[in-house]
């Protein structure tokens, strides 16, 4: 199969969340069983911030954004990381050539419009010109959902399109690219296709709802979140949408890359572990993290990390006030904290941190290299989210044998297993789950986990080494892309299939 991702983000050419980890990843593991793949991606100035290699390319063309205005752009080329799948990117500095993606801290490009319509066309023009046909054509998130919608509705279609299908991720649902009606212009199509069934909604042009009632399969990044979009707390306005394409919804858990999150090869971490040393290694990353930070050295103190951005969706409501609680009553826990955002909560933490340096740890920004000692060094990590389409720390943290607590919901609940007395007996359980999402039920979840641990060590052991023996390698997801492609390509409509449950 001939497979073409579109995407905005995609490591290590530019980030701001788990989209770039899937399409940095999933088109050399999808490869690798003998497909054929590239990536097609805005030029946007970090890529050339990434230190691969960017080549020039003799391949222009100008998109009639209206009759009035004609917007030329030329094809960059580079590779993943693999050295083989290849990434071409769409370079039009008038739109892409800014300090951010698609925005600032004031608030998003006033443009983004006009700019992801651009990015969207330029797109399907690219794949003309890329030399291949295509079979699939998978779509991420809502900058480039016009793209399934234009397949349909474009009678200048190029031939090399004409018999490809769609398919849409949607990585997080609370963003959808909502716009006034007047939008619609950017998409260069007769204004009759500006209807309910096609682009309008509610009277605005959502590009998000356009991708989702025109592909022909729709993809979330884990099976709980496909159920959780279809009702009304989790459905962003578009449940209704959802729900009348149910039959073409699916849920794929994201993967890691095992070959940078692997503690037994990990280049950022004090000492090495796996399975069978786990308790020495965590332990030497541990005493290596409060040495750096000047906590208490004590290798017998729980460590609490967390990473992430600082907004309310990842329940920080919920647990600065579990922190606070901890420290003020000096309770044996230390905390370390990785992450930005909210300026709010940043604030709250680093009063914290001043008044508390002894207990809690704080690194305001981003680290990667930090990130992965966190998980090495941690005994527990927390991740109370409002939601989480899939997350991928508890995934880290799982295989790095910090014990995830967690809420359970979206790809959380699909990837930890709660420790009760069926799943400690039966020797599944992984972590510990958040029955209310509140600070006395964080507390209450954080507790069970210091209860086991200090009272239950040999339970554990059992559930530590439990979570670092899980697959969730993206060898595995990608097998389950290449079958859902393979069907939708097959059957050139929806796989009849009902949603996982």
């Amino acid at each position: 199969m001939n497979i073409v991702y579109l995407t905005t983000e995609a490591v290590p050419f530019a980030k701001t969340g788990g989209l770039a980890d899937v399409c940095g990843a999933l088109p050399m593991r999808v490869a690798e069983s003998g497909n054929r793949t590239a990536v097609i991606m805005p030029a946007f100035r970090s890529i050339r911030r990434s230190g691969i290699p960017i080549q020039s390319t003799d391949i222009s063309f100008a998109v009639p954004m209206s009759p009035q205005k004609l917007v030329g752009c030329r094809l960059l080329k580079s590779t993943l990381p693999d050295g083989e799948t290849p990434v071409w990117f769409i370079d039009q500095p008038q739109y892409f050539d800014r300090d951010a993606l698609y925005g600032t801290s004031l608030g998003d490009y006033g443009d983004n419009d006009e700019r992801f319509a651009f990015f969207c066309r330029a797109s399907i023009m690219a794949m003309a010109r890329i030399g291949w046909p295509v079979d699939i054509v998978h779509c991420n998130d809502w900058q480039t959902g016009l793209v399934p919608a234009i397949m349909k509705a474009d009678p200048n279609l190029p031939e090399t399109l004409r018999d490809a299908s769609s398919v849409l991720t949607i990585h997080n649902l609370a963003y959808q690219g909502h716009f006034p009606r007047e939008s619609f212009a950017w998409t260069g199509l007769n204004w009759r296709h500006f209807n309910h069934d096609e682009f309008e909604f509610y009277n605005h042009l959502n590009y998000l709802k356009t991708g989702i009632i025109s592909s022909d399969v729709i993809t979330t990044v884990s099976s709980k979140y496909a159920e959780e979009i279809r009702t009304d707390e989790h459905g962003c306005g578009l449940d209704g949408v959802l729900e009348s394409v149910s039959e073409r919804v699916f849920g794929i858990t994201n993967g890691i890359d095992e070959t940078i999150w692997n503690p037994s090869s990990d280049p950022n971490l004090t000492t090495n572990f796996g399975v069978e040393n786990w308790q020495f290694g965590k332990t030497q990353n541990k005493t290596a993290l409060q040495e750096r930070f000047g906590l208490e050295v004590n290798p017998d103190m729980p460590m609490i990390g967390l990473i992430g951005r600082l907004a309310s969706q990842k329940g920080w409501d919920s647990i600065v006030p579990v922190i606070r609680r901890h420290l003020q009553e000096n309770r044996p826990t230390q905390w370390i904290v990785l992450g930005s955002g909210d300026a709010r909560y940043e604030r709250e933490l680093r009063e914290l941190a001043s008044a508390y340096p002894d207990q809690f740890a704080l690194h305001i920004g981003f680290s990667d290299e930090l990130a992965h000692q966190i998980e090495a060094g941690s005994d527990m990590f927390v991740m109370p989210s409002l939601y989480e389409p899939c997350g991928l720390n508890q995934l880290y943290s799982l295989r790095y044998g910090s014990v995830p607590v967690v809420t359970p919901t979206g790809g959380l609940a699909n990837t930890v297993v709660d420790c009760t007395e069926t799943s400690l007996g039966d020797r599944t359980a992984t972590g510990f789950y958040i029955y209310t999402n509140d600070p006395d039920g964080v507390d209450a979840a954080i507790g069970r986990a210091l209860e086991m641990r200090f009272h239950h060590p040999d339970g554990w052991a059992q559930i530590v080494t439990t979570g670092m023996m899980q697959d969730w390698s993206w060898t595995k997801s990608a097998k389950e892309y290449v079958q859902l492609y393979a069907e939708t390509i097959a059957l050139k409509v929806p796989p009849k299939r009902k949603l996982a449950k």
